[in-house]
Protein backbone atom coordinates (compact mmCIF):
# COMPACT_ATOMS: atom_id res chain seq x y z
CA UNK A 1 0.00 0.00 0.00
CA UNK A 2 1.19 3.26 -0.87
CA UNK A 3 0.21 6.29 1.68
CA UNK A 4 0.20 10.20 0.42
CA UNK A 5 0.90 12.68 2.68
CA UNK A 6 0.58 16.53 2.38
CA UNK A 7 3.83 17.92 2.43
CA UNK A 8 3.14 21.83 3.25
CA UNK A 9 6.14 23.57 1.29
CA UNK A 10 5.68 26.62 0.24
CA UNK A 11 8.18 27.82 -2.38
CA UNK A 12 8.07 31.78 -3.82
CA UNK A 13 9.86 32.10 -6.81
CA UNK A 14 10.66 35.40 -8.39
CA UNK A 15 9.78 36.79 -12.16
CA UNK A 16 11.12 38.83 -14.26
CA UNK A 17 8.39 41.22 -13.57
CA UNK A 18 8.98 40.96 -9.78
CA UNK A 19 5.70 38.70 -9.33
CA UNK A 20 6.12 35.51 -6.78
CA UNK A 21 4.25 32.33 -7.54
CA UNK A 22 3.26 30.13 -4.59
CA UNK A 23 3.54 26.52 -4.98
CA UNK A 24 2.47 24.07 -2.98
CA UNK A 25 2.98 19.89 -3.59
CA UNK A 26 2.03 16.44 -2.76
CA UNK A 27 4.64 13.95 -2.50
CA UNK A 28 4.17 10.21 -1.66
CA UNK A 29 5.89 8.75 1.21
CA UNK A 30 7.15 6.09 -0.89
CA UNK A 31 9.87 8.06 -2.46
CA UNK A 32 12.41 7.03 0.59
CA UNK A 33 15.53 8.72 -0.83
CA UNK A 34 13.65 11.86 -1.46
CA UNK A 35 15.09 14.53 1.51
CA UNK A 36 14.38 18.18 2.34
CA UNK A 37 16.74 19.90 4.75
CA UNK A 38 14.81 22.66 6.70
CA UNK A 39 16.39 26.26 8.69
CA UNK A 40 14.15 28.38 10.37
CA UNK A 41 14.19 31.28 12.03
CA UNK A 42 13.30 31.51 16.11
CA UNK A 43 10.75 34.36 17.17
CA UNK A 44 12.63 37.44 19.22
CA UNK A 45 12.03 36.66 22.83
CA UNK A 46 9.58 33.41 22.34
CA UNK A 47 10.61 30.34 24.07
CA UNK A 48 9.30 27.33 22.29
CA UNK A 49 8.27 23.95 23.19
CA UNK A 50 10.99 21.49 22.36
CA UNK A 51 9.44 18.28 20.18
CA UNK A 52 11.21 15.42 18.72
CA UNK A 53 9.99 13.31 16.08
CA UNK A 54 11.37 9.88 15.80
CA UNK A 55 10.18 8.31 12.87
CA UNK A 56 12.08 6.14 10.31
CA UNK A 57 9.65 7.06 6.84
CA UNK A 58 12.26 10.38 5.67
CA UNK A 59 9.36 11.92 4.25
CA UNK A 60 7.04 11.60 6.90
CA UNK A 61 9.73 12.73 9.38
CA UNK A 62 10.40 15.86 6.82
CA UNK A 63 6.75 16.43 6.82
CA UNK A 64 6.18 16.47 10.41
CA UNK A 65 9.34 18.33 11.10
CA UNK A 66 8.34 21.25 8.59
CA UNK A 67 4.44 21.38 9.92
CA UNK A 68 5.28 21.56 13.73
CA UNK A 69 8.25 23.77 13.44
CA UNK A 70 5.99 26.16 11.37
CA UNK A 71 3.41 26.04 14.10
CA UNK A 72 5.77 27.52 16.04
CA UNK A 73 7.62 24.46 18.15
CA UNK A 74 11.85 23.81 18.35
CA UNK A 75 11.85 20.53 16.63
CA UNK A 76 14.32 17.60 16.36
CA UNK A 77 14.35 14.62 14.39
CA UNK A 78 15.53 11.07 14.74
CA UNK A 79 15.43 8.19 12.05
CA UNK A 80 16.30 5.64 14.11
CA UNK A 81 15.80 4.11 18.28
CA UNK A 82 19.85 4.98 19.22
CA UNK A 83 19.93 8.68 17.44
CA UNK A 84 16.36 9.20 19.70
CA UNK A 85 18.58 7.89 22.73
CA UNK A 86 21.29 10.51 22.08
CA UNK A 87 19.28 13.31 21.84
CA UNK A 88 17.66 12.46 24.98
CA UNK A 89 20.54 12.55 26.83
CA UNK A 90 21.53 15.66 26.00
CA UNK A 91 18.09 17.48 25.69
CA UNK A 92 15.03 17.31 27.70
CA UNK A 93 11.55 17.45 25.50
CA UNK A 94 8.82 18.14 25.89
CA UNK A 95 6.51 15.89 23.36
CA UNK A 96 8.12 12.95 21.79
CA UNK A 97 6.63 11.96 18.79
CA UNK A 98 7.28 8.22 18.51
CA UNK A 99 6.96 5.49 15.40
CA UNK A 100 6.31 2.17 17.12
CA UNK A 101 8.88 0.48 14.72
CA UNK A 102 12.20 1.60 14.32
CA UNK A 103 14.64 0.08 12.17
CA UNK A 104 16.81 -1.09 15.33
CA UNK A 105 14.65 -1.10 18.11
CA UNK A 106 11.16 -0.97 19.71
CA UNK A 107 9.21 2.01 20.04
CA UNK A 108 7.29 0.89 23.08
CA UNK A 109 11.01 -0.34 24.95
CA UNK A 110 11.75 3.73 23.63
CA UNK A 111 9.08 4.87 25.27
CA UNK A 112 9.08 2.92 28.69
CA UNK A 113 13.00 4.26 28.86
CA UNK A 114 12.16 7.65 28.53
CA UNK A 115 9.18 7.67 31.18
CA UNK A 116 11.44 6.11 33.80
CA UNK A 117 14.18 8.82 33.33
CA UNK A 118 11.51 11.88 32.49
CA UNK A 119 8.17 11.01 33.56
CA UNK A 120 6.71 14.48 32.19
CA UNK A 121 7.70 14.25 28.61
CA UNK A 122 4.68 13.76 27.02
CA UNK A 123 4.47 10.84 23.92
CA UNK A 124 2.42 10.45 20.88
CA UNK A 125 2.28 7.06 19.52
CA UNK A 126 2.68 6.71 15.58
CA UNK A 127 1.97 3.43 13.86
CA UNK A 128 0.21 1.77 10.83
CA UNK A 129 -1.16 -0.96 13.08
CA UNK A 130 -4.51 -0.10 15.04
CA UNK A 131 -4.82 -3.50 16.66
CA UNK A 132 -6.45 -2.30 19.88
CA UNK A 133 -3.99 -4.82 22.06
CA UNK A 134 -0.74 -1.95 20.55
CA UNK A 135 -3.17 0.91 21.47
CA UNK A 136 -3.73 -0.38 25.15
CA UNK A 137 -0.43 -1.33 25.58
CA UNK A 138 1.01 2.33 24.49
CA UNK A 139 -1.23 3.83 26.74
CA UNK A 140 -0.72 1.76 29.64
CA UNK A 141 3.60 2.66 29.03
CA UNK A 142 1.97 6.28 29.65
CA UNK A 143 1.82 7.68 26.16
CA UNK A 144 -0.71 10.80 25.70
CA UNK A 145 -2.12 9.97 22.17
CA UNK A 146 -1.94 7.13 19.78
CA UNK A 147 -2.05 8.01 15.91
CA UNK A 148 -2.54 5.11 13.38
CA UNK A 149 -1.36 5.94 9.28
CA UNK A 150 -2.38 7.28 7.31
CA UNK A 151 -3.51 10.89 8.47
CA UNK A 152 -3.90 13.92 7.82
CA UNK A 153 -0.86 16.52 8.87
CA UNK A 154 -3.58 19.38 9.68
CA UNK A 155 -5.34 17.23 12.34
CA UNK A 156 -2.41 15.72 13.55
CA UNK A 157 -1.00 19.54 14.27
CA UNK A 158 -4.38 19.97 16.31
CA UNK A 159 -3.85 17.17 18.73
CA UNK A 160 -0.60 18.17 18.87
CA UNK A 161 -1.23 21.75 20.01
CA UNK A 162 -4.51 20.73 22.35
CA UNK A 163 -2.25 18.33 24.09
CA UNK A 164 0.85 20.85 24.50
CA UNK A 165 -1.92 23.35 25.52
CA UNK A 166 -3.27 20.95 27.82
CA UNK A 167 -0.11 20.13 29.95
CA UNK A 168 0.62 24.16 30.14
CA UNK A 169 -2.74 24.64 32.14
CA UNK A 170 -2.25 21.82 34.48
CA UNK A 171 1.25 22.80 35.15
CA UNK A 172 0.27 26.46 34.82
CA UNK A 173 2.65 27.10 32.53
CA UNK A 174 5.72 28.45 34.57
CA UNK A 175 3.74 29.03 37.80
CA UNK A 176 1.99 27.27 40.68
CA UNK A 177 -0.92 27.57 42.47
CA UNK A 178 -3.53 25.97 44.76
CA UNK A 179 -5.00 28.91 46.65
CA UNK A 180 -2.49 28.49 49.60
CA UNK A 181 0.67 27.80 47.81
CA UNK A 182 1.81 29.66 44.84
CA UNK A 183 5.15 29.62 43.19
CA UNK A 184 6.53 31.40 39.95
CA UNK A 185 9.29 30.21 38.91
CA UNK A 186 10.54 32.60 36.26
CA UNK A 187 10.65 35.61 38.75
CA UNK A 188 11.87 33.00 41.78
CA UNK A 189 9.27 34.34 43.68
CA UNK A 190 6.68 32.50 46.14
CA UNK A 191 3.80 32.92 48.74
CA UNK A 192 2.18 30.71 51.23
CA UNK A 193 -1.19 32.33 52.46
CA UNK A 194 -0.01 35.83 51.34
CA UNK A 195 3.17 35.39 52.87
CA UNK A 196 6.34 35.57 50.95
CA UNK A 197 8.69 32.15 51.50
CA UNK A 198 12.44 32.62 50.28
CA UNK A 199 13.34 29.35 48.65
CA UNK A 200 17.30 28.60 47.36
CA UNK A 201 17.97 28.05 43.68
CA UNK A 202 18.15 24.08 44.29
CA UNK A 203 15.01 24.41 45.99
CA UNK A 204 13.18 26.26 42.70
CA UNK A 205 14.32 23.23 41.29
CA UNK A 206 13.41 20.57 42.86
CA UNK A 207 10.01 22.18 43.38
CA UNK A 208 9.17 22.59 39.81
CA UNK A 209 10.20 18.94 39.15
CA UNK A 210 7.86 17.83 41.37
CA UNK A 211 4.81 20.30 40.48
CA UNK A 212 5.39 19.01 36.85
CA UNK A 213 4.39 15.80 37.93
CA UNK A 214 1.62 15.64 40.52
CA UNK A 215 0.58 12.29 41.95
CA UNK A 216 3.67 10.38 40.25
CA UNK A 217 6.64 8.67 42.60
CA UNK A 218 9.73 10.06 41.23
CA UNK A 219 12.70 7.49 42.02
CA UNK A 220 15.37 9.16 43.78
CA UNK A 221 17.64 8.44 40.50
CA UNK A 222 15.25 10.18 38.83
CA UNK A 223 15.19 13.59 40.81
CA UNK A 224 19.40 13.41 41.21
CA UNK A 225 19.41 13.34 37.42
CA UNK A 226 16.92 16.53 36.75
CA UNK A 227 18.50 17.73 39.60
CA UNK A 228 22.22 17.87 37.64
CA UNK A 229 22.94 21.21 36.98
CA UNK A 230 24.25 23.11 33.57
CA UNK A 231 27.69 23.22 35.20
CA UNK A 232 27.81 19.44 36.17
CA UNK A 233 27.76 19.53 39.78
CA UNK A 234 26.86 16.89 41.16
CA UNK A 235 23.93 16.45 43.23
CA UNK A 236 24.33 13.55 45.69
CA UNK A 237 21.48 11.49 47.89
CA UNK A 238 22.50 13.27 50.74
CA UNK A 239 21.81 16.62 49.08
CA UNK A 240 18.40 15.83 48.12
CA UNK A 241 17.17 14.48 51.23
CA UNK A 242 18.27 17.77 53.03
CA UNK A 243 16.44 20.07 50.36
CA UNK A 244 13.34 17.61 50.46
CA UNK A 245 13.47 18.03 54.17
CA UNK A 246 13.70 22.16 53.52
CA UNK A 247 10.90 22.09 51.58
CA UNK A 248 8.49 20.46 53.97
CA UNK A 249 9.81 22.92 56.77
CA UNK A 250 8.96 25.53 55.13
CA UNK A 251 5.58 24.70 53.18
CA UNK A 252 3.72 22.16 55.40
CA UNK A 253 2.03 23.90 57.85
CA UNK A 254 -0.95 24.13 59.22
CA UNK A 255 -1.65 20.31 58.74
CA UNK A 256 -0.75 20.56 55.50
CA UNK A 257 1.49 18.04 53.18
CA UNK A 258 2.47 18.55 50.17
CA UNK A 259 5.10 16.20 49.41
CA UNK A 260 4.60 12.46 49.97
CA UNK A 261 7.46 9.85 51.01
CA UNK A 262 6.96 6.57 48.87
CA UNK A 263 9.26 4.61 51.04
CA UNK A 264 11.73 1.97 49.29
CA UNK A 265 10.80 4.89 45.95
CA UNK A 266 10.94 7.87 45.78
CA UNK A 267 8.59 10.97 46.60
CA UNK A 268 5.23 12.33 45.13
CA UNK A 269 3.83 15.56 44.69
CA UNK A 270 0.30 15.12 46.61
CA UNK A 271 -0.62 19.13 46.30
CA UNK A 272 -1.20 20.16 50.15
CA UNK A 273 -3.99 17.99 51.50
CA UNK A 274 -4.62 17.59 54.95
CA UNK A 275 -2.98 15.33 57.17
Amino acid sequence: MHWWYTLSITIFTYGVEGLRWKRNFQLPAYLGDFHINFQYAPVEGDKAMRLLVVEDDRLLNNTLCYNLSAAGYTVDAAMTKSEAVSLCEAQDYDLIVLDVNLPDGNGFDFCREIKERRPDTAVIFLTANDMESDQLRGFELGADDYVTKPFPVSVFRKKVSALLSRIQRQTGGDCYTDGTLSIHFSELTATLAGKPVIFTPMEYRLLKILVRNPQTVLTRQVLLEKLWDADENFVDEHALTVTISRIRGKIETDGLQYIKTVYGMGYMWIGGIKK
